[in-house]
C-alpha cells in the first residue's frame, strides 16, 4: 500500500506545494521551444527518409497530426509565458502536460514502429536511432516535470526494448540494451535533479519567507519609530521628517500650513485624577484627531499635550481657520472617564509656508507665536500667523537681545504698590513690581519683558537679583509692614531653584514671616506636584504663600485645597463690574467665602473706586489693593506714604 502511494506520487503533481508547481511551470515554459523544435525536426527527418516506401498516411498525415498537436501546445504555453498564472491555471497546465505526454508517448512510439518494416536497411536503422535520440531529448526537456518525463520514459523505453530486443538483429539488440541502460541512468538523474530542484525551491521559499519576515519587522520597527504609542498618531520624529521633506530644496510641494495645538486645562485634570486618567484623555484626543487625518493632513503628537499639524494644498486663510475650528470643536466635547466627565479645550496656532522658501525652525517659530497669542487672548480658538504677529515676534526678538545685554543695576528698578488692611486703616505690605528702561527700546512693560525672559531662560536670574534688592529696601520699613514678591514658574521648577531663594532670604536678615511670595495659577499648573513641594518648603521656613490672579487660570477647588497657601488674591477682572454686575458680585463673594472656609486671607486687586471698596468690604474682604489708595510708588515715596498713615493714626488717637 505504501509502495503504491509512492508510485502514485511519482506520477502526480505536487498540489500541496504551490510554489514548487509554479516553479515547475516557469522552468518548463523555458524548455517548451526546444522540446517541440526537436520533436518537429526529428519527426520530419524520419518521415522524409520513408517517403515513397511507406504509405502516405504514415509519412504525411500522421506527422501533420503530430505537428498540429505540438503547435497547439506550443501556442498555449507561449501565450502564458509573461502572464502570472493563478493556482487553478497552473494545475490545469501541469495536468494537461502529463496527459499530452501520455498521448505523445503512445503516438510517437506507435508511429515510429509502424514505419520500421518499410525501406531498406538504412531506413530501418534510422527508426531505433530516431526513437532513442528523440526520447532522450524529450526526457531532458521534461527534467523539471518528473511525472511527464516518467510517463514518456515508461511508454517509449519498454516498447523500444521489447521490440528491438527480440528483433533477432544483434545490432538492434545491442542498441535496445544500450538505450535501456541510458534510460535507467536518465531516470536516476531525473529523480536526483527533481529532488534537488524541489529542495532548492523549498530553500528559496524559506529564504523568501525569512526576507519577508525581516522586511515585516523592519517595516514594523519603522512604523513604531514614527508612531506615538499612546495615541497611535505619528510622533515628533515623523512630524519633523515630514516637515523637512516639504522644505527640501528638491521637494515639489506647494503652499502648506503648519499648526501647533496645545490642550487647555489638561494638566489640572491630569493632576487631579492621575496620570492614568490623563493617558486615557490623550488616547481619546488621538482617536478624535486621527479621524481628521487625510492624505493632505498630517496630525502628530509632539509630546505631552502638544500636537503638530501639517496641511498640504492650502488655498486660503479661511480654509485653515475652518479646519482649526473643526479641531477645537472636536476637543470641546466632554471626555467621559471612569472618574467622571471632564472638559478641556484646544488652542491652535497656524503658520503658512511655501516649500523651500522657509526653514522648518522658522515655520514652527511663527506657529508658536500664533499659538502664544491665541492662548493669551482667545483660548480654545484658532490663530493664524499674521503681520501683527510678525511685528510682535520681531519686537520680542529685540527685547530678548536687549535683555541679554542689559546692565541690571542701571536699567532695572523696583516700584511698590501698597496692600491695604481696611480694618486697621493702613498698609500691611507692599508688592514689589519690576520696571525696565532699556537704552535702546526705552521703557518696556513687565507684560512684555517677563514672558520673553521666561522663554529665554533669563527670568530666574532676574528674580533672584530683584528679590535681593527688594529685601534690601524693606529693611527700612516698619516691622509690621511686609513685602509681597512675585515668582515665576521657573523660580520653583526645581529644588535647587527653591534653595537659591531660601539662601537669599536668609542672607537678607529679614524675618521670613514678613515676606509673601506670590505665584500664579498658571505657574502652579505647569507642574503641580513640584509646585506643591516647592511652596511647602518655602512655607516651612515661615514665608507666606499667596496664589495670585485667582480665577483667571485653570486650577480647581481641589487644587487650591491641596496647595500650602496663606493668601489668595482675586484677579482684578472680577472687580471691574462688581458695582453693577450681579455675576461679578456672586463670584467675588464665593471666593471670599472659600478663603474663609480654607482659613486663608483674601486680597482683592484692582480697587479703584469707593463703591468697589464698599462692595468688597460688605462681603468680608479685609485686604485690598488698587489705585484708590495709591499707584505704585518709587522707593523714595514709601517713607512719606507710611508717614501719612502714621500721622493719621496719631491724630485719631488724640
Amino acid at each position: 500500500m505504501q509502495l503504491a502511494r509512492k508510485i502514485a506520487a511519482l506520477f502526480s503533481i505536487p498540489v500541496h506545494n504551490r510554489e514548487l508547481m509554479r516553479s515547475q511551470a516557469r522552468a518548463f515554459s523555458r524548455q517548451v521551444p526546444l522540446l517541440y523544435f526537436v520533436l518537429v525536426i526529428n519527426t520530419a527527418a524520419l518521415a522524409i527518409t520513408h517517403l515513397g516506401t511507406a504509405p502516405d498516411y504514415l509519412t504525411i498525415w500522421v506527422p501533420l497530426a503530430l505537428y498540429a498537436g505540438a503547435l497547439f501546445r506550443f501556442m498555449k504555453w507561449w501565450r502564458l509565458r509573461n502572464k502570472t498564472l493563478s493556482y487553478a491555471e497552473i494545475v490545469g497546465m501541469l495536468r494537461g502536460t502529463i496527459r499530452f505526454s501520455f498521448i505523445l508517448g503512445i503516438g510517437f512510439t506507435s508511429w515510429a514502429l509502424m514505419l520500421y518494416p518499410y525501406g531498406d536497411a538504412y531506413a530501418q536503422s534510422f527508426v531505433p536511432f530516431f526513437m532513442a535520440v528523440t526520447v532522450i531529448c524529450i526526457i531532458l526537456c521534461l527534467m523539471h516535470m518528473r511525472a511527464a518525463a516518467l510517463t514518456i520514459t515508461l511508454i517509449v523505453i519498454p516498447a523500444y526494448t521489447l521490440f528491438f530486443g527480440f528483433s533477432g538483429n544483434p545490432v538492434f539488440v545491442a542498441m535496445a540494451l544500450n538505450v535501456c541502460l541510458v534510460a535507467g541512468g536518465l531516470i536516476y538523474m531525473l529523480q536526483t535533479n527533481y529532488r534537488d530542484f524541489a529542495n532548492l525551491i523549498e530553500t528559496q521559499k524559506a529564504l523568501v519567507a525569512k526576507q519577508a519576515e525581516t522586511q515585516r519587522l523592519v517595516d514594523e520597527n519603522l512604523r513604531l519609530a514614527n508612531m506615538d504609542s499612546l495615541t497611535d498618531l505619528p510622533n515628533r520624529r515623523s512630524f519633523f521628517t515630514s516637515l523637512a521633506r516639504r522644505t527640501d530644496g528638491d521637494a515639489q510641494f506647494g503652499q502648506f500650513a503648519v499648526g501647533v495645538l496645545d490642550l487647555d486645562g489638561f494638566k489640572p485634570v491630569n493632576d487631579l485624577y492621575g496620570h492614568a486618567a490623563g493617558d486615557r484623555i490623550l488616547f481619546e484626543v488621538g482617536r478624535r484627531l486621527s479621524g481628521l487625518s487625510t492624505d493632505d493632513v498630517l496630525i502628530a503628537r509632539l509630546g505631552g499635550d502638544e500636537f503638530g499639524i501639517i496641511m498640504d494644498g492650502i488655498t486660503s486663510q479661511e480654509a485653515i481657520e475652518r479646519f482649526g475650528r473643526t479641531v477645537c470643536d472636536l476637543l470641546a466635547d466632554p471626555f467621559r472617564l471612569a472618574e467622571g466627565t471632564v472638559q478641556i479645550s484646544g488652542t491652535i496656532g497656524f503658520a503658512t509656508a511655501r516649500g523651500a522658501e522657509d526653514a522648518p525652525a522658522h515655520i514652527l517659530e511663527r506657529a508658536d507665536c500664533a499659538l502664544y497669542h491665541a492662548k493669551a487672548n482667545t483660548r480654545g480658538q484658532v490663530a493664524v500667523f499674521s503681520q501683527s504677529h510678525e511685528m510682535q515676534m520681531r519686537r520680542n526678538g529685540m527685547i530678548e537681545q536687549a535683555l541679554r545685554k542689559a546692565d541690571f543695576d542701571s536699567e532695572f528698578s523696583l516700584i511698590f504698590q501698597p496692600i491695604q488692611d481696611i480694618r486697621a486703616g493702613q498698609p500691611s505690605a507692599f508688592e514689589a513690581l519690576a520696571r525696565w528702561t532699556s537704552p535702546s527700546l526705552g521703557p518696556v512693560s513687565p507684560g512684555e519683558f517677563i514672558p520673553v525672559a521666561e522663554r529665554a531662560g533669563l527670568i530666574s536670574t532676574f528674580s533672584t537679583r530683584l528679590l535681593r534688592r527688594a529685601l534690601r529696601e524693606m529693611k527700612t520699613w516698619p516691622e509690621n509692614v511686609g513685602l509681597s514678591f512675585n515668582l515665576s514658574a521657573y523660580d520653583i521648577a526645581s529644588p535647587d531653584a527653591v534653595e537659591r531663594l531660601i539662601g537669599i532670604i536668609e542672607q537678607s536678615g529679614v524675618a521670613p514671616s514678613r515676606i509673601d511670595l506670590e505665584i500664579t495659577e498658571t505657574a502652579v499648573m505647569r507642574d503641580f506636584d513640584q509646585a506643591c513641594a516647592a511652596l511647602g518648603r518655602l512655607r516651612a521656613l515661615g514665608i507666606m504663600i499667596a496664589l495670585d490672579d485667582f480665577g483667571s487660570g485653570y486650577s480647581s477647588l481641589s487644587h487650591v485645597h491641596l496647595l500650602p497657601l496663606d493668601k489668595i488674591k482675586i484677579d482684578r477682572s472680577f472687580i471691574t463690574k462688581i458695582e453693577t454686575n450681579e455675576t461679578s458680585r456672586n463670584v467675588v463673594k464665593s471666593i471670599i467665602g472659600l478663603c474663609r472656609n480654607l482659613g486663608v486671607d483674601c486680597i482683592v486687586e484692582g480697587i479703584e473706586t469707593t463703591g468697589q471698596l464698599a462692595a468688597v468690604g460688605e462681603m468680608g474682604a479685609y485686604f485690598v489693593q488698587g489705585y484708590l489708595f495709591a499707584k505704585p510708588l518709587p522707593v523714595e515715596g514709601i517713607e512719606s506714604y507710611l508717614a501719612t498713615y502714621s500721622a493719621n493714626e496719631q491724630a485719631a488717637n488724640t
